[in-house]
């Protein structure tokens, strides 16, 4: 059987690149993944090399040999200005995979339209995509909203907001939409736009099967999580504020939340789903998605494990 072609995935410790590492495990690619320090979070059979890209001087030859390339990283977590982190972490990875003769490079982005009115994380995101598509590599770009799943930071900001919240704000606050996307779904195009070439050098929206309100959606958490709620208008919202009592609550970075959160009353809608003719499968349902995230929660739990040790 003919060796697969060696794959690189930047940001391999998160929550995409975690589940993705082992899914291109199964599939037979061999994968080298970048880690700022060694770490063990990663499946065996993964070679792992210590390099950050916010320092140019360290990628030196971490991207030798590579067919392909994911890029999965965000710097929303880190002190500081994220956006212009996560410029200078996407140009030296363009450098860097230019230098090594990198083929293709696959990068997950955000849902958005309109440059004006943009949250400053989705405006980043978007940012990080033309430098990418700048180079002479081909870069596939998907764009995805709501990503369901243990450990994703969307999912646990809403699972946090319905599990103390004892009265949900009214539509009037959460009346933007959204097309949540299961995490299996996200992994299953990711892995799939690396095994169709038509896939090369373009870019896809990706989202679930359904189109809601973020009001519905944290219905439907409220209905699978057997918690009631009133209903009730908020006067005002503040994100920072709200951020940082999720920082204090749960694994989510306040700086991440905040991000986040600043976009909340934005439509996040796929416009073009050209993508269904390339890689066809069922999508998994929204209600669907949130009851296998809690139950891969409880097990988690029960298990007194951790979720970077799951």
């Amino acid at each position: 059987m003919e060796e697969k072609a060696k794959v690189f995935v930047a940001g391999a410790t998160g929550f995409i690149g975690r589940r993705l590492v082992p899914a291109l495990l199964e599939r037979g690619f061999p994968v080298r993944c970048l880690s700022r320090r060694m770490t063990r979070a990663l499946p065996e059979g993964t070679e792992i090399l210590k390099g950050d890209l916010l320092q140019a001087q360290t990628l030196d030859g971490v991207l030798a040999d590579v067919d392909t390339a994911y890029y999965l990283v965000h710097s929303m977590g880190e002190k500081g200005r994220f956006a212009e982190k996560e410029r200078i972490s996407a140009q030296n990875f363009a450098a860097a995979a230019q230098q090594a003769g990198v083929r293709r490079v696959i990068y997950l982005s955000g849902l958005g339209e309109g440059e004006e009115t943009l949250s400053a994380h989705l405006s980043s995101r978007s940012k990080v995509a033309d430098i990418l598509q700048a180079a002479p590599f081909k870069t596939t770009t998907l764009r995805s909203g709501v990503i369901l799943g243990e450990g994703g930071t969307s999912y646990e900001i809403i699972r946090f907001l319905v599990r103390t919240s004892i009265v949900l704000p009214t539509k009037d606050w959460l009346h933007a939409r959204c097309q949540p996307l299961a995490v299996d779904d996200a992994i299953h195009y990711l892995v799939g736009c690396l095994e169709n070439e038509q896939t090369a050098g373009r870019t896809f929206d990706i989202g679930g099967p359904e189109i809601m309100t973020y009001y519905d959606l944290m219905e439907t958490f409220a209905d699978e999580m057997k918690i009631p709620h009133l209903n009730a208008p908020v006067p005002f919202f503040m994100p920072k504020v709200l951020a940082g009592w999720i920082a204090m609550m749960t694994p989510v970075n306040a700086g991440v939340a905040r991000a986040l959160l600043e976009g909340v009353h934005l439509d996040v809608l796929c416009r073009d789903d050209s993508i269904r003719e390339l890689l066809p499968f069922e999508l998994t349902p929204c209600r669907e998605a949130i009851r296998k995230a809690l139950a891969e929660r409880a097990a988690r739990l029960k298990a007194g494990r951790s979720f970077s040790e799951a």
